[in-house]
């Protein structure tokens, strides 16, 4: 298998990616886990997050995607649950922003009637090969991005969610800092 890299811009476009991801297999049956269950999840317009939303319409439920910009990724994003039989929620805002992360809780429980599964998964990263040459506000941008919003939304979920509801947090390996950012003094 060839490999090839991604060379866009952030916030990524899922549909620039060459080649295309493969997001779903057509063996994969659904067996009714989260049937009329409600889920929100972020960063769900690609990626994992797209995964994600597309595993959870087929295996039941109605999904709210979170997305910052990429109103052509999210609209496919909706198009494929709702190809599940599904019902999805787009919703488009800066998740830096609390108010809107109080908000979009707030829509998905008036549209849906209910939150059962909160999955934060919309990150961002900004490549440094040396710590001293990250900008302040890339540093500041990140954490906000990637540690505010999950803190918001997580904050504006817990009334809604009961007993056996979930919040499913997700990172990556640029989480942490790698060799390459020791320093010998």
């Amino acid at each position: 298998t060839e490999i090839h890299a991604q060379q866009q811009t952030l916030p990524g476009t899922e549909r620039l990616m060459e080649p295309q991801a493969v997001f779903i297999r057509d063996d994969y049956r659904g067996s009714g886990k989260l049937e009329d269950k409600v889920a929100l999840i972020t960063g769900a317009d690609s990626g994992i997050g797209r995964s994600a939303a597309i595993h959870f319409a087929r295996e039941g439920a109605d999904v709210a995607v979170m997305y910052l910009s990429e109103e052509e990724d999210a609209q496919e994003t909706r198009r494929l649950v709702e190809a599940e039989g599904r019902r999805c929620l787009l919703l488009a805002g800066d998740l830096r922003d609390a108010a809107f992360c109080r908000n979009a809780v707030a829509q998905v429980v008036e549209t849906f009637g209910g939150l059962n599964i909160l999955v934060n998964n919309a990150g961002t990263q900004w490549v440094s090969e040396d710590l001293t040459t990250l900008e302040d506000v890339q540093w500041e941008q990140t954490f906000a991005t990637n540690m505010h919003s999950m803190f918001y939304l997580t904050k504006a979920a817990l009334p809604h969610l009961a007993e056996d509801d979930t919040i499913i947090n997700t990172t990556s390996i640029n989480a942490y800092i790698g060799p390459e950012f020791l320093v010998d003094y």
